[in-house]
């Protein structure tokens, strides 16, 4: 194993460590069970390929579709064209704006998505630099975490960014059971959930509050003037049960 793929397996180490213990995790907050570790493809270094970025004159905003049916607002910076596997191909590359500093969205699909890899696609980050020249691995290429739970809401990538090729090399899908076809599956998933979450909340009977059992009367004050009650009184006592003097 040369120092490239030592560096790739060590990544993929650590990530299966922070998936199974960081609270941060899809895994530990959503409570997933039945991690056993994330699926890849072996390391294949044909997979790693030089791209050039043809800019556009002025960034662009963007709208990219999410799996709750929503919109993820980007801003899509130009082209990456490169070759892979005797094929010169292109992906759009996207900006998520503030907050993210120079880290770059390069979302897409193949044609592996669906069967061997999530269906709705794939994830590439990277660094924005001045050359706009860069290196594309997609034995780095990740899943989003709704790939794992509906908890989250992911983009998915446009239809520009579906590549003519298979691309076996990065994170494969993690459960059969959790993997739509293409990006239209998972939001018609989501849509036919929540109507059923709807017809069941309408078809239970509505709760009926019960009335709090009565307390019998405190006991009744002397004659003589009243004084202030010097034991504290419990929240949601009524006027009438606290004692007097």
């Amino acid at each position: 194993m040369d120092e490239y793929e030592k560096e790739v397996a060590t990544e993929r180490r650590m990530k299966d460590e922070f998936m199974a213990r960081h609270p941060e995790s899809p895994f530990v907050a959503e409570t997933v069970v039945g991690f056993r570790g994330l699926r890849y493809y072996p390391i294949d270094e044909q997979f790693r390929v030089r791209a050039t970025l043809k800019r556009l004159d002025l960034p662009r905003e963007a709208f990219l579709r999410t799996n709750r049916d929503g919109e993820s607002t980007m801003r899509f910076l130009g082209e990456l064209e490169f070759t892979l596997v005797r094929r010169k191909l292109h992906l759009r590359i996207y900006h998520a704006g503030e907050g993210v500093g120079l880290a770059a969205f390069v979302p897409f699909r193949d044609g592996t998505s669906g069967q061997e890899t999530y269906g709705p696609g794939r994830y590439l980050t990277l660094d924005l630099n001045e050359t706009d020249e860069y290196e594309l691995d997609f034995n780095r290429a990740f899943n989003p975490y709704c790939a794992y739970t509906d908890a989250y809401e992911c983009a998915f990538p446009p239809a520009e960014n579906d590549l003519p090729v298979p691309v076996r090399a990065g994170e494969m899908v993690w459960s059969v059971d959790r993997n739509p076809r293409t990006p239209n599956t998972v939001v018609i998933d989501m849509v036919e959930k929540a109507r059923a979450r709807t017809a069941a909340s309408r078809a239970s009977p509505p709760s009926v509050k019960r009335a709090p059992a009565a307390r019998p009367p405190g006991p009744k004050s002397p004659a003589k003037g009243r004084r202030t009650a010097t034991r504290p009184v419990k929240r949601g006592a009524s006027r009438s049960s606290r004692s007097r003097r």
